[in-house]
């Protein structure tokens, strides 16, 4: 954006009366549009006319575990594999797709079977891994969805392609949309919270960026807010020294006043956002401390979120945090768990990555579902790609690496408006390839805004000339079979 422009464009006679025709259209259309939506809950700021329709979601938590779990390991039970051990890859499997500069060297491809046990669970005899049995106590409530692929090959532009609908950083991510078309359902917490808490998977996890909860060419206030694993929650929202509620109040109506002279001067929208941002970082102060207290919590849901629950910056603590989001109506929550990127010794990390998520993410479930949340609270479980059939590096039947794999790979989603209880997609005997329903991660995220009663064509933002949108401009659709409605 070219700051010359941008001020011309905020000063002209021609772009006042723009958007002033546009604010007054805006407004006549509110007017005559119910004050809470279709939403049943009267939402502060967001864009008229949203959400497009009713929603069967006013809130989502999505569980990211960031560098692919092994889908092979977990959730796509592959019982042929045992008997071809140690076996190539047929190349009419691989049929020269593309592989990583990690094993594209490799002198050949040798089949590495999981060693973990699998059983069927629920009432459609689902298959889960033995690393994950909390999940598989909860399969009927889930939609689990095998046939996700993506193009990204990477983990950096894997990720942001998912969190944002493009390799290249720059964009916009999912829950800067959603706060930006939907505003926010209270008015003393962040739309967007993002949390990064430990592992004890491999140590060397890669890097997240806040680009992945940024606010991209969107207002910078729709950007996710970061609770930090210790210390204060967020930066700075402790008074300094000598500075008290009352005289941080008279300090920011003071600035206020300055800030507002210069957004009538200079027309720019940041310094607004800017206001609010000061303004929603006092409210923080009291609100977020009574939210981070969890001595009101009973010691039967501690229990069941298990020994980690009250160990600030765990996964286990950050999955109470979210429910106790979801009861405060924090509009997204989006907790990335770090260190799902088994290149070698899936025998050592994964089952401590497991470890760290299974049991939290099935609390986190129950404990919606109890409360009555679950019907209007999307919870979605899933990495960025998926992990090779193939072992990278040295093959035993006791351990074993895996590349990345964008292909195929699994994801569960609960609640909602989505369907318990159902597998949708399939691959192939190698878990390579697609064989049945393939959802591109466009279609995925046009499903999450569905769910949130958005129609993915219809929200974009005009930026550098183009309509820019979540899902991208190919023909991308929500994956309506496995929703209620």
């Amino acid at each position: 954006m070219d700051p010359l422009i941008e001020y011309a464009n905020t000063t002209t006679r021609r772009h006042f009366f723009a958007q002033g025709a546009m604010g007054l259209g805006a407004a006549a259309l509110a007017s005559m549009l119910p004050t809470a939506g279709a939403q049943g809950a009267e939402a502060l700021g967001g864009l008229p006319g949203l959400p497009h329709f009713a929603p069967t979601a006013k809130r989502a938590i999505y569980l990211f575990m960031a560098g692919a779990p092994s889908q092979i390991d977990t959730l796509d039970y592959k019982p042929k594999l045992d008997e071809m051990f140690d076996k190539d890859l047929p190349e009419s499997i691989r049929n020269g797709q593309r592989l990583t500069t990690m094993t594209s060297g490799q002198k050949r491809f040798p089949l590495a079977p999981s060693k973990f046990k699998f059983q069927q669970y629920g009432a459609n005899g689902t298959w889960v891994s033995e690393l994950l049995p909390h999940t598989a106590k909860m399969v009927d409530d889930l939609a689990i969805v095998r046939s996700l692929h993506t193009e990204a090959i990477n983990h950096d532009p894997a990720i942001t392609y998912f969190t944002t609908g493009h390799q290249l950083p720059g964009r916009a991510s999912l829950g800067a949309w959603l706060s930006y078309g939907l505003g926010s359902l209270n008015q003393n917490l962040p739309t967007f919270v993002v949390m990064t808490p430990s592992w004890t998977g491999r140590s060397q996890a890669q890097a997240l960026y806040n680009r992945l909860w940024g606010s991209g060419f969107l207002p910078s206030k729709h950007a996710g807010v970061s609770l930090r694993r210790s210390g204060d929650p967020v930066l700075f929202l402790s008074n300094p020294s000598g500075i008290d509620g009352p005289l941080r109040r008279r300090m920011l109506d003071s600035l206020k006043k300055l800030n507002q002279e210069t957004a009538a001067q200079i027309g720019d929208p940041d310094t607004q956002t800017r206001i609010d941002q000061y303004e929603m970082a006092f409210k923080m102060q009291s609100s977020v401390p009574e939210l981070m207290d969890i001595s009101d919590e009973p010691q039967s849901v501690l229990d069941m979120y298990g020994p980690e629950a009250t160990k600030p910056g765990t996964f286990a603590a950050s999955c109470l945090l979210a429910r106790r989001m979801a009861e405060r109506d924090v509009r997204f929550v989006q907790i990335f768990h770090r260190g799902w990127d088994q290149h070698g010794n899936i025998a050592g990390d994964l089952p401590n990555q497991c470890r760290d998520v299974d049991q939290a993410s099935w609390a986190l479930v129950q404990d919606l579902k109890q409360r009555g949340m679950l019907d209007d609270t999307l919870v979605v479980w899933g990495g960025e790609f998926g992990r090779t059939v193939y072992c990278q590096g040295k093959l035993t039947r006791q351990n074993y690496g895996r590349d990345h794999h964008p292909r195929c790979f699994t994801i569960w989603l609960a609640g909602g408006g989505t369907k318990p209880g159902i597998e949708y997609g399939a691959t192939d005997d190698f878990s390579y390839n697609v064989t049945e329903n393939p959802v591109h991660i466009h279609d995925f995220n046009a499903t999450l805004l569905h769910c949130l009663g958005i129609d993915h064509r219809r929200l974009s933002y005009r930026f550098q000339g183009l309509d820019m949108r979540l899902t991208g401009v190919e023909d991308h659709s929500p994956v309506k079979d496995i929703l209620l409605a």
